[in-house]
C-alpha cells in the first residue's frame, strides 16, 4: 500500500510533514464533545488546566480533574486521548468521572487527564500536528508537547502514584492509515498486520504484575469480549502471555503508561470496530477497566 504523500523508502522532511498536516481536516469538535463535558463537572472535581496547545492556545486547553484529596491515601492516574482517535478512552474517562469517580472519594486520590491530545482528537488521528506519536514520546526533552505537558503535570504533583491506567483502542484504521502512513514517514516498507476483535491489556515487560491485568480483565470480561490471540500466539505482534493480556517495554518505548513509576500500570485497548461491540459498550469497558483496577488498589494498600 503506497501513502499519498512522500516518496517511498525516503523519510519524510518538513515539506512532506507540513503536506501532511495541509491535508488533514476537521472531523468533530473538541469544544463541543470534551469541553462541553469539562464544563458540566467542573462543580464536581477540582479542574487544572495545565496547558495548551501551542497551534491555538484557546481553541485546545489541557484540563485534569482531582477529587479533594486526603493524605495517606493512594494515589491514581487516568489517562485517555494520548491518541485522540481513541474515542472511548476520552469519553470512557469522562463517563468515569460522571459516574462513578464519586465512589472513591476519601479512598483514592484521583488525578485524571481525559484528552492528553486534543487536536488529533478532532482530526480523528494517532499523531500530533507535527506528525509526532505522543505516545512514543514520553522521554525527556519531548518532541510532542502535549506528552511533556502531561509528565510535568504528573511531576507537579509531588506524590509516588500506586496506579496508572491508559486508556487507548486499537481500531481498523491501524491498518488503513495510521501504519501505512507511520511506515511513508519513517521511510520504511509497509508491513500489513491483523487488527484483534476485542479488549486486551497492555502490560509492562519489567514490571508485568499478572494478578493485576487478570483481576481487570476479568471485570471488563463482564462488559465485552477479550481478543484472542492469532494463529500465532500473539495479538498486534506480540505474545500473549495470559487471557488478553501482552506486555510491552514502557519505558524504552517512552509510552505514557511508563511515566509514573507507578507498581501498577496497564494500557487498555478496546476495539470499537467490532461487529460485537457498540460505542457505549466500548466506553462502558473503559469504565469498567478503570473502576476494577482502583479496586485492585485498594487491596495493596
Amino acid at each position: 500500500m503506497s501513502y499519498p504523500i512522500g516518496t517511498p523508502g525516503t523519510p519524510w522532511g518538513d515539506a512532506e510533514k507540513l503536506a501532511w498536516f495541509n491535508s488533514r481536516d476537521v472531523k468533530r469538535s473538541y469544544a463541543g464533545e470534551v469541553l462541553s463535558r469539562i464544563d458540566a463537572l467542573k462543580a464536581q472535581f477540582n479542574w487544572q488546566q495545565y496547558g495548551a496547545l501551542s497551534l491555538d492556545a484557546a481553541k485546545f486547553p489541557l484540563w485534569a480533574a482531582k477529587n479533594n484529596w486526603q493524605p495517606g491515601l493512594p494515589c491514581a492516574l487516568v489517562t485517555g486521548g494520548v491518541h485522540g482517535y481513541e474515542t472511548s478512552g476520552v469519553q470512557g474517562a469522562l463517563d468515569f468521572l460522571e459516574h462513578r469517580a464519586k465512589d472513591y472519594q476519601g479512598k483514592v486520590n484521583l488525578l485524571v487527564a481525559p484528552c492528553v491530545s486534543p487536536w488529533a482528537y478532532e482530526m480523528i488521528h494517532r499523531w500530533n500536528p507535527k506528525a509526532v506519536d505522543p505516545n512514543r514520546s514520553f522521554v525527556e526533552n519531548s518532541p510532542a508537547e502535549e506528552s511533556a505537558a502531561l509528565m510535568a503535570l504528573v511531576a507537579d504533583q509531588g506524590v509516588q502514584f500506586g496506579l496508572h491506567i491508559d486508556l487507548h483502542e486499537t481500531t481498523d484504521s491501524d491498518e488503513t492509515e495510521f501504519r501505512p502512513a507511520l511506515a511513508a514517514r519513517d521511510g520504511k516498507d509497509y508491513e500489513p498486520d491483523g487488527i484483534p476483535d476485542g479488549f486486551y491489556l497492555v502490560g509492562d515487560t519489567e514490571n508485568p504484575q499478572p494478578e493485576f491485568q487478570r483481576f481487570v480483565i476479568a471485570a471488563v470480561e463482564k462488559v465485552t469480549h477479550i481478543a484472542p490471540p492469532d494463529s500465532d500466539g500473539k495479538i498486534i505482534g506480540s505474545e500473549v502471555v495470559q487471557h488478553g493480556v501482552i506486555n510491552y517495554p514502557l519505558h524504552k518505548l517512552g509510552l505514557c503508561a511508563s511515566i509514573t513509576g507507578a507498581k501498577l500500570t496497564t494500557t487498555t485497548e478496546v476495539y470499537p470496530d467490532s461487529p460485537k461491540a457498540t460505542a457505549e459498550e466500548c466506553n462502558a469497558a473503559q469504565v469498567s477497566a478503570i473502576c476494577a483496577a482502583l479496586d485492585y488498589l485498594l487491596t495493596q494498600n
